[in-house]
């Protein structure tokens, strides 16, 4: 099936076909008009001048005597050809009985005449005498009969004809008009659409996302331009997060990878050379160096798969308890260290929030807390509700954070200079901070009151939550592993 014409044209040609025809359309109702009026106004005048003709002749005993009366009133004729009058004297059974003017006789009303002179004593009708049309005036005598008072409305006729053809030119001068102006108006509209299809396909040619278009239009055109915008920085932004992921993972999985090689090179080689067997404890201890680093590489490749895809989230979001989340958290962090002690204060509190997500960051946290704190210590996990936000806090007993590193413990590979021995990617709190800013909240660190290192995860509660506050509030046991 074939599309309509009108959707095969550009947008350029439809809104010059609009804005032409709107203005076309404009122009000859205008000219129309004003030929209508002009046209009524003529003939208003004319009649009103054959009403006064036929009252001053109703007032006159003879037809001459009422044509000379009518040229004395005038300063020049009337129209031309001797003002084209005729003035017709009948009477009351409608004979005629007397005829002075340009016309030897007025014929009568047709039969179909609207008005008739014997009822009104007055009337205004069309008649064709010769050829010529007349308009007619009748008027009621005073001793009886009527007097019909007829002139020619050729000047008339004329003189609109005239007035036609010119507004005629003038309509089809204001369409051309009208068309040169529609184009220009959709050039100069869809300028700004232009420089966008211009500068989007300039991206697509080149990949280059800084080339932003200067906006200057307003309206919907500012804000397409300005979304643009928008949305070219949001890629561009995105970009640079994915290539320096990219260069971090790299770096991060290079020393791994050089470590992981050469302990297996050490035992290519050493099975290679029999005069270099190593020993059952150097081969034991290295099998084991083996295990942990493929471990930690295992580890750190699947931190970097969350963190990837956590910047596009899949799962869908919905109303969840966070002590539930929390409880859960702690109980599996308690099994993987069990030379900590964990406690929790937890308190009813909902929050909308994709439940795998939130419950991989409250692991993150704690998992980093336990790492910390020394053998026998304790992680301390209390809940917290406001009418506007939902906290989880944790502390731990450890050596807490310090001051330099504060700023730094969100970001993606950043490792404190006390951390660097111990097992870790530095991706953990990354994908914390991820999480929490995913969800409308935020992650921040501090030093606890017992010296060690303090973490709060706020969220924005869910609507209709009671946000009662913790200290009024039963809310939940307490869990404790004492």
């Amino acid at each position: 099936m074939r599309r309509p014409r009108w959707k095969t044209l550009s947008l350029r040609a439809r809104l010059g076909v609009l804005v032409a025809g709107a203005v076309a359309v404009a122009v000859v109702t205008v000219s129309a008009s004003s030929w209508s009026i002009t046209r009524a106004n003529l003939y208003d005048q004319f009649d009103a001048r054959l009403q006064s003709y036929a009252q001053l002749a109703a007032k006159t005993s003879s037809p001459e005597e009422a044509l000379a009366t009518l040229r004395s009133t005038e300063d020049r004729p009337a129209f031309g050809r001797d003002g084209g009058l005729t003035v017709q004297f009948r009477s009351a059974t409608g004979t005629v009985t007397g005829t002075a003017g340009m016309m030897p006789v007025i014929p009568p009303p047709p039969a179909d005449a609207p008005v008739a002179a014997a009822s009104t004593g007055h009337a205004s009708d069309i008649r064709r005498i010769a050829g010529d049309r007349f308009r007619v005036w009748t008027a009621q005598r005073p001793g009886g009969g009527t007097v019909e008072v007829a002139q020619d409305s050729e000047d008339v006729e004329n003189t609109l004809a005239r007035l036609g053809v010119w507004l005629l030119v003038v309509s089809l001068a204001g369409v051309l008009g009208a068309t040169l102006t529609g184009r220009a108006v959709a050039r100069s509209a869809l300028r700004p659409v232009d420089d966008l299809t211009a500068a989007a396909e300039n991206v697509a040619r080149t990949q280059e996302l800084s080339a932003a278009i200067d906006v200057t239009a307003t309206g919907e055109i500012g804000r397409l331009a300005t979304s643009f915008n928008e949305m070219l920085g949001a890629l561009g932004r995105s970009r640079d997060e994915q290539r320096r992921l990219a260069e971090d993972a790299g770096h991060e999985l290079r020393t791994p990878l050089t470590s992981l090689r050469n302990n297996i090179e050490l035992l290519i080689h050493a099975e290679a050379n029999p005069d270099r067997q190593l020993s059952a404890e150097d081969r034991s201890r290295l099998l084991a160096d083996l295990d942990t680093q493929a471990t930690e590489l295992t580890a750190l490749i699947g931190e970097l798969v969350d963190l990837s895809t956590g910047e596009r989230p899949s799962e869908e979001a919905e109303r969840l308890a966070l002590a539930d989340v929390v409880g859960s958290a702690v109980e599996r962090t308690r099994s993987r260290w069990p030379k900590v002690s964990f406690t929790a204060e937890l308190t009813d509190a909902e929050v909308v929030a994709r439940p795998a997500a939130l419950e991989r960051a409250v692991l993150n946290v704690l998992d980093n807390a336990a790492k910390w704190s020394p053998p026998g210590g304790t992680v301390h996990v209390s809940m917290a509700v406001a009418p506007d936000a939902v906290r989880m806090r944790v502390d731990d007993e450890g050596p807490g954070i310090a001051e330099a590193d504060l700023p730094h413990v969100f970001e993606r590979f950043y490792r404190a200079d006390a951390a660097r021995a111990l097992p870790g990617s530095g991706l953990g709190l990354a994908i914390v901070d991820q999480v929490l800013t995913q969800h409308g909240g935020h992650a921040s660190a501090s030093r606890a009151d017992t010296g060690g290192a303090r973490f709060d995860l706020v969220l924005p509660p869910s609507p209709g939550n009671p946000a009662p506050s913790s200290s009024d509030s039963p809310g939940r046991p307490a869990l404790s592993d004492r």
